[in-house]
């Protein structure tokens, strides 16, 4: 008997090939290779190679929940102009009567993927939602800022670079925060801490084999270790432009899922799971260049921060009660604004007083930026990247430097106070857009009612099962 053919051949690259093809995508990115080159790249690599069978088109919706849409290769390649996709069935997109929306490639955003984690023959890339008429669709942020960012650009060369430090929980089993309305907890899988963790322990494992996932998607890691908080994580990666970043982003919260489920376990951003311990955060930090120039730099300058870089501050210290629903979206977000785990919730700027909303960590001329710490996990990061940027740069300013010296403010301490701030402001719909701002402010109400409105002392299942990033359909109509 002849030896049987293999009946799929289907593409797998090893990690270290992953890596190179990636970081030149990601370099062409940065070097703003012009879209339509990219598009006929991507579209004669698709048709040439054999062994794709799919690609994922992602795209994020209001609350930042990331979405993915397998589409056959053939298919996409005659109708890659024409992707539609039912937008009623996405929360804070369309209405039923106006539900059909359209999806546009980002072709620059083009990932090829690890086939033990995201499977063979498949590769993704990132998405933007018009409307119809094929018009940019008010609720994606994603779009906003790449608008904003290449305004910027296209005016002066301008460019703004972000990083994430992206914290999270590893729990035992798959699926744990769906459960948590049966179970009423989380179990941990390390009780170790801050750097804590054996080479060969559970929680080591899901941190190696992610960060080595990263690499291979060209993250450009620096380091990683176990957190303060019991099975907490933390993967750290190079700054990059604002639009990759927050991509990145949404990939570092899917792969780290990803990866803990293959281990039985769960991979958590929500940002405070459990009551008693630190909670996780998503400290952003941010820097402003042109012609290769830091302009946050000044070497004379307080904190080694530049007048603009201080200007940039002031901005946002200014308008942070406005911002703050943005930054902490969900109920359970601000648990983790209490002053006696590390956490964020004092309206001013420090270089080392971790309490502060806005840290001046120490750097150079080419490391200097601004960090701001009362971001939670569970944000929609474009969101989150427009309205930093776009208030540092251009929001309403208040006293200047007073800003300051004036007594320490305080953020919301509770979703409800958090909302009628962002409902009542001003600059929030000229920031947002009025469409996208009501559509936001009614998803965070709703999650709201539905849950307890003191937060007391121990995490409600509620504000676990209706958290946007954790709920389902079915749960929500039982409500």
């Amino acid at each position: 008997m002849p030896e049987s053919t293999p009946l799929r051949d289907f593409l797998e690259i090893p990690y270290d090939k992953l890596e190179e093809m990636n970081l030149a995508a990601k370099q062409a990115r940065v070097d703003r290779v012009p879209t339509h080159k990219v598009r006929e790249e991507r579209m004669r690599y698709l048709a040439d190679e054999k062994r794709i069978k799919a690609v994922t088109v992602c795209f994020t919706d209001l609350e930042g929940r990331l979405h993915m849409l397998d589409y056959d290769k053939k298919f996409l390649l005659k109708s890659a102009d024409n992707l539609t996709f039912d937008g009623s069935s996405i929360r804070g997109f369309s209405q039923q009567h106006e539900s059909d929306l359209r999806l546009e490639i980002d072709w620059p955003s083009f990932y090829w993927l690890p086939s033990d984690v995201f499977g063979p023959g498949k590769v993704l890339v990132f998405g933007e939602v018009l409307g119809r008429d094929g018009t940019p669709y008010a609720a994606d942020m994603r779009a906003q800022l790449r608008r904003y960012t290449d305004a910027m650009y296209a005016k002066d060369g301008t460019i703004c670079h972000a990083a994430n430090e992206v914290e999270g929980f590893l729990f035992k089993g798959k699926d744990a925060e769906r459960r948590y309305h049966e179970t009423g907890k989380f179990e941990f899988l390390s009780t170790g801490g801050y750097y804590h963790s054996l080479p060969g322990d559970p929680l080591r494992k899901f941190i190696d084999a992610a960060a080595e996932v990263q690499r291979a998607m060209g993250f450009q890691n620096e380091k990683d270790h176990p957190e303060v908080a019991p099975s907490q994580f933390e993967m750290n990666y190079s700054y990059t432009d604002a639009l990759i970043g927050a991509d990145q982003i949404q990939l570092y919260k899917l792969l780290c899922r990803q990866v803990a489920a293959q281990l039985d376990c769960t991979a958590s951003f929500l940002p405070k799971p459990v009551a008693g311990i630190n909670g996780s955060g998503m400290h952003t930090n941010m820097s402003i260049s042109r012609g290769g120039k830091n302009l946050f730099w000044d070497k004379d300058g307080k904190d080694n921060l530049s007048s603009l870089g201080w200007d940039f501050v002031d901005r946002i210290l200014h308008n942070a009660n406005d911002l703050c629903l943005v930054l902490n979206p969900s109920v359970n977000a601000f648990r983790r604004l209490d002053p006696h785990f590390e956490a964020p919730n004092q309206i001013k700027a420090s270089a080392n007083n971790r309490g502060a909303m806005v840290r001046i960590p120490y750097g150079n001329e080419r490391s200097t930026r601004v960090e701001v710490r009362s971001v939670a996990p569970d944000t929609n990061p474009y969101m989150v990247i427009y309205t930093l940027l776009r208030t540092g740069l251009e929001g309403p300013v208040g006293k200047g430097d007073d800003n300051r010296k004036e007594r320490t403010r305080f953020l919301p301490s509770n979703i409800q106070d958090a909302l009628r701030v962002f409902k009542a402001s001003r600059y929030i719909p000229e920031l947002l857009g009025e469409a996208a701002a009501e559509r936001y402010a009614d998803l965070k109400l709703a999650q709201a009612e539905r849950c307890p409105k003191a937060l007391g002392t121990l995490v409600k299942p509620a504000e676990v099962q209706f958290h946007h990033e954790v709920t389902n359909q079915y749960l929500w109509s039982q409500f």
